[in-house]
């Protein structure tokens, strides 16, 4: 298992993914985002969900707002819908998939 520069706690399982970043070749940098897992039915892939707030001038208020990142969901933590994940960027998997998971059950 590698080392892959960010404090997380590695996984138990071993998995023969290639785009895992602990047991693939997969190499991760750039932002690091918790959000829950929305959706599950992909294969290898999850949809995350991040709520924030925005701060509207006019109205010296905040308004809720979320976002929908699709990310690559190793063997090795096969995260569920309803999971609190950390995910984190990496070179583009695919068209949509930027983002990988890289810790379940991360405390938003």
């Amino acid at each position: 298992m590698r080392d892959i520069g960010v404090d997380v706690s590695k996984p138990e399982k071993g998995c023969s993914d290639d785009k895992c970043p602990f047991h693939g070749s997969l190499k991760v940098r750039g932002q690091i985002i918790k959000g829950v897992v929305v959706a599950d039915k992909m294969k290898k892939s999850v949809v995350v969900e991040k709520n924030y707030l925005r701060y509207i001038k006019k109205y010296e208020r905040y308004e809720r707002r979320r976002s929908r990142i699709f990310a690559h969901n190793p063997e090795c933590i096969s995260a569920k819908a309803g999971d609190d994940v950390k995910i984190m960027e990496c070179k583009p998997i695919s068209k949509g998939k930027s983002f990988v998971v890289i810790e379940k059950g991360a405390s938003s």
